[in-house]
């Protein structure tokens, strides 16, 4: 097997603050717009994701980080799937997929119970990958993104 090209996923580091928001905001300005609390998430990804208790990851290929996906900690229990972005010239390499199965693996090694995220109905292969997960529509209740217009949730066993 040719390592170079696999995926590696990576963790978050003070030297790879960049690609998160980079990653981000390639995506958001594709399909809707950069909203003012992205901006700042994206801008301090240490303070308001890693010093929260949230976790980053990096997708890695051929030594281009390509895609990234965090996780926002909301209680012990419970965190937001969230800032998943992968760049279009990665689409199709299953980076996505790879980023949820690590997802799913943080989430049973930290005892966590539930992960929850929202999108958008027009983003078709993402509701289908999350759908392929096991994650579950739910109601929409108060969301602070305005392009949200679904939420869904896994229970992790």
């Amino acid at each position: 097997m040719n390592l170079e090209n696999t995926v590696e996923i990576i963790p978050f580091s003070p030297a790879l603050k960049e690609p998160i928001k980079t990653l981000n905001k390639e995506w958001l300005q594709k399909y809707f717009r950069v909203e003012e609390n992205d901006e700042i998430v994206l801008s301090n990804p240490q303070e308001e994701i890693i010093d929260k208790g949230g976790f980053i990851y990096y997708a890695r290929y051929n030594n281009e980080i390509l895609g990234t996906v965090s996780l926002l900690k909301e209680d012990d229990m419970t965190f937001e799937l969230s800032k998943m972005a992968v760049s279009d010239k990665a689409q199709g390499l299953g980076i996505g997929n790879e980023l949820l199965v690590h997802c799913m693996a943080v989430a049973k090694e930290n005892n966590i119970r539930k992960l929850f995220l929202y999108s958008n109905r027009k983003l078709l292969p993402a509701i289908h990958l999350y759908e392929k997960f096991g994650f579950t529509e739910i109601p929409l209740g108060d969301v602070s993104y305005e392009r949200a217009d679904i939420k869904m949730e896994k229970n992790i066993p």
